[in-house]
């Protein structure tokens, strides 16, 4: 008897544990603005992952653990960003994810790699969705961190060779935010453009602080007076809106290169005037040529109030789910081992994380606004249409990255 009430205990205990395994909850918490003048940035991100988790669990989860979204509002501020990741970490999170603002990134590159060192068996792992500066994945790359977004070199490499085929272009201006991403921009505008197309002339390069300009014309009326035949800027968040938009109120002609100008608001601004003008360089566009991307940007759109915006995050949450199914576990350290190398395949084709410098290889597109889309963004019949596609081979730089691995 004594025997079978071993038994029956023994049974109940690894019931339990199996259930308690299939119930498991692995937290994802994204740092990024959730109110304040870079809200339209950091909203559409948290509304894209908190649907894409749901499908990323409805497909098994991740290694068989649920995922969740957890929204911390850090303001765009890298101190406020260093609070919400203390939060995270003291919440038992080991999972972190952020992209507006290079500054906030940097913080946290250093911040992470700072607690892992005193903190062996506790890491965290910080993905990097869309904050750019080169030296990321250059002199300051690490081995906690991994960036799902070309970096700004790269971008600016796709761009300028579309630019410098366009033989009516002679005259550029440059406007960037005042930080660290900002400047990566203009230095690298500059140096591929002289290289490229030795004849084009940067007839300006403003830099103003970032989410503070609450009126461009000044800098609008300085692009005009320079005759500039293109304009080039990274701006984000409400930093593009309102440049395009005192643009188009002031009847500048020149075309604007950006990195960010289908951001939430641009086509709402602009209408008309945006059409023709504005350029974008980034990992998808407005066409949804891929039945299951149509699918999905009419789903997020009907849900959330926001567009499909963010590929790169449902890119970065499949190959998240790849590595924990790789790995057979969801431990950051399991996880960093089996994301480097790792290789899926998306609407736009095969992308990889390249394991020497955790930097995401994918194809690029360059595409203008347009009227009459099919899927109009915002509720408008405007939206971003491809006229530029840059293979994945042809995206990729080389890298500085001297990597240091944990024993």
């Amino acid at each position: 008897m004594l025997k079978s009430v071993r038994t029956l205990v023994t049974a109940s205990l690894l019931l339990a544990g199996t259930a308690a395994s299939a119930a498991e909850t692995v937290k994802l918490a994204l740092i990024d603005p959730l109110t304040g003048p870079m809200a339209a940035a950091g909203q559409p991100a948290f509304e894209h992952l908190k649907l894409e988790a749901e499908r990323i669990n409805a497909n098994g989860g991740l290694n068989g653990a649920k995922l969740e979204i957890v929204g911390l509002d850090n303001k765009v501020n890298p101190q406020e960003s260093l609070v919400q990741l203390q939060k995270a970490i003291n919440d038992g999170i080991q999972l972190v994810t952020q992209g507006n603002g290079s500054s906030v990134a940097s913080a946290l590159i250093t911040s992470v790699e700072k607690h892992n060192r005193r903190n062996p068996g506790k890491e965290v792992l910080y993905l990097n969705y869309a904050a750019v500066d080169p030296a990321f994945t250059n002199e300051r790359c690490s081995y906690w961190h991994f960036r799902f977004d070309a970096n700004a070199d790269m971008k600016m490499n796709a761009l300028t060779n579309y630019i410098a085929s366009n033989e009516d272009i002679h005259k550029v201006y440059l406007i960037n935010q005042d930080y660290s991403f900002g400047h990566a921009v203009s230095k690298s505008a500059q140096e591929m453009l002289k290289q490229k197309r030795p004849d084009i002339e940067i007839v300006g390069n403003d830099f103003h602080p970032l989410a503070k300009v609450k009126d461009f014309t000044p800098y609008v009326s300085k692009i005009q007076a320079s005759g500039a035949d293109a304009v080039i800027s990274g701006n984000w968040g409400q930093d593009i809106t309102l440049l395009v938009k005192a643009a188009a109120e002031f009847g500048l002609k020149a075309p604007f290169y950006t990195y960010y100008g289908a951001s939430s608001g641009v086509v709402t601004q602009l209408g008309d005037k945006g059409v023709d003008r504005i350029y974008q360089i980034n990992e998808y566009y407005g066409d949804f040529e891929d039945p299951e991307m149509a699918k999905r940007q009419v789903e997020m759109y009907e849900k959330t109030n926001w567009d499909f915006y963010y590929l790169r995050l449902s890119t970065m949450l499949d190959m998240l789910k790849a590595a924990a199914d790789k790995a057979g576990s969801t431990d950051p350290k399991d996880l960093a081992k089996a994301l480097e190398g790792l290789s899926i395949e998306t609407p736009t084709g095969e992308v990889t994380m390249r394991a020497e410098d955790h930097q995401i290889q994918l194809p690029m597109f360059i595409s203008v606004m347009k009227d009459g889309m099919k899927y109009g963004a915002e509720g408008t019949d405007y939206n971003f249409h491809k006229v530029a596609e840059i293979a994945r081979d042809d995206v990729t730089l080389p890298t500085t990255c001297r990597m240091r691995r944990p024993n």
